[in-house]
Parts: structure tokens; C-alpha cells; sequence
């Protein structure tokens, strides 16, 4: 993106943000906009930013269709009749492929906020994340669905 549609797109973000789209807010948040990219301007325009950029929008919205997923899924578990005998809560060991303290955390972070998970504790050597879901079909699943869905994407994000 070009030096002067990044301080458009910045401009409208502020006057969107303020809820006012007068000259006068247009141009305040042109001017922020414009000191922004003064400031920023040889990390934002690098050739890996946008790359870096898609992989955080893959993941966000690969978390906002597994936030909605889960949801559904967790309501139609709880609304059974016979919901005590559908509902098999269970403690996970999961393996972890992330390193860094920020990629943990941001796996656990995920995996804690979509319905019917939760990221209890990350062993000491960091090699494993305890998780508890609400009903568990299959260890092997979970496992594989967490290593291949967010973690996959958590470590892209980080490369």
C-alpha cells in the first residue's frame, strides 16, 4: 500500500473511531495518520509486512469462524434433554510446537476463548499446554485440532 492510501485508510479509521466525519477530524486524523508513517515508515512498507499482515487476518478469521462454530456447538450440547449423558468434560495434554512466550500465550489465549475450551496450565519446560473441553470425542482429535488449526497458524504469524 502506498505512503498516501495508507494515510487516507488511516484518516478514515480515525474519523470511523470518533464517529465524526467532518473536514476538520478528517484532517486531524490525516495528520496522525501522516506522523504515523513518518515514524513507522521502514517497518510498515518492508516487503514482510503484508505477508505478516494476511497470516494475522487468516488467523483472526479462522478464530472468528471457530468462535461461532464452537458456540453453535456448545448450545445445542447444553439445550439436550439429555445433556448429563452427552457431556464428557475431560483434561487434555496437549504438545506444544510454539517456543516463545508470546506464541504460548497467544495459543492459550485462543484456545481459552473459543466455547468449550480452556487453556488451564503450560508445563514448566513449556513443552506442554493443559487444556479442559466441555465434551471430548476423541483425544487424538482435539490434539490434532489445535496443532493444525491455531498453533499452525500462531506459528506462521511468528515466522
Amino acid at each position: 500500500m502506498s505512503t498516501v492510501a495508507t494515510i487516507i485508510v488511516m484518516a478514515l479509521l480515525w474519523a470511523g473511531i470518533n464517529g465524526n466525519f467532518s473536514l476538520a477530524n478528517l484532517l486531524f486524523g490525516a495528520v496522525i495518520g501522516l506522523v504515523a508513517v513518518l515514524l513507522l515508515r521502514q517497518n510498515l512498507f518492508s516487503p514482510g509486512v503484508s505477508k505478516r499482515a494476511m497470516r494475522i487476518a487468516r488467523l483472526a478469521g479462522s478464530f472468528a469462524y471457530e468462535l461461532m462454530a464452537s458456540a453453535v456447538k456448545v448450545a445445542v450440547l447444553v439445550m439436550r434433554p439429555d445433556m448429563h449423558k452427552v457431556i464428557r468434560p475431560a483434561f487434555v495434554k496437549v504438545p506444544l510446537t510454539v517456543k516463545s512466550e508470546a506464541e504460548i500465550t497467544i495459543l492459550a489465549n485462543l484456545v481459552t476463548l473459543t466455547p468449550g475450551t480452556l487453556s488451564v496450565d503450560v508445563s514448566e519446560d513449556k513443552k506442554f499446554l493443559y487444556v479442559h473441553t466441555i465434551s471430548l470425542e476423541s483425544r487424538d482429535a482435539l490434539i490434532a485440532e489445535i496443532s493444525n488449526g491455531f498453533e499452525k497458524q500462531v506459528k506462521e504469524v511468528f515466522q
